[in-house]
């Protein structure tokens, strides 16, 4: 429904530790529909290796019920490496899917095109009727900005910092051969 705007073609799919059993439940959804998408799969130690039932085990076991699915967890020692990446920035929020996809795509490729990712100050120059959806499949879904507002300035631990990791990105782009299109920004 959305490929014309946002294309039909995953070589990556980076997937948080929450979304492992939605992945898995649904494969003509997400694993037979494009059988050449890698999976890299993150989340904390305590997420990915609990004692009570390993998300990792059932990556692996994933696999064994879908032999073209190639899937990857991330280990905790490159966690840990992302997560202090972040560090100097950090207060009290947790890392989005998307800055690992960004840490993952400045590891893998010399350069890296993104788009559709807005600029760190979008929100404080987007007019204040203008409203877009923080999903683009969720139309009636929260508001960007305002998610994004509220994430930004609360003080408790259970959010995204969307703004500050944006700011991140920018500086990254020369270093790491960043160029971010529709809007274009650096």
């Amino acid at each position: 429904a959305f490929s014309a705007d946002v294309g039909n073609k995953t070589t990556y799919r980076v997937v948080a530790h929450s979304s492992v059993f939605r992945v898995l439940r649904r494969p003509q959804e997400f694993v037979n529909r494009t059988p050449e998408t890698v999976f890299i799969f993150w989340g904390p130690p305590s997420k990915m290796q609990k004692p009570q039932g390993s998300l990792v085990r059932v990556i692996q076991r994933a696999g064994l019920v879908f032999p073209n699915m190639e899937a990857y967890a991330v280990s905790p020692g490159r966690m840990q490496q992302f997560d202090d990446l972040f560090r100097g920035e950090k207060s009290h929020s947790w890392l989005s899917t998307g800055w690992f996809t960004m840490v993952i795509a400045v590891e893998l490729c010399d350069h890296v095109h993104v788009y559709g990712m807005v600029p760190p100050n979008y929100c404080s120059q987007r007019p204040r009727l203008q409203r877009m959806p923080y999903h683009y499949y969720e139309p009636k879904g929260p508001d960007e900005c305002v998610t994004y507002i509220q994430n930004e300035h609360s003080r408790k631990g259970n959010h995204h910092r969307f703004i500050t990791e944006k700011r991140v990105f920018s500086s990254w782009a020369q270093l790491y051969g960043i160029t971010f299109s529709h809007p274009s920004w650096t």
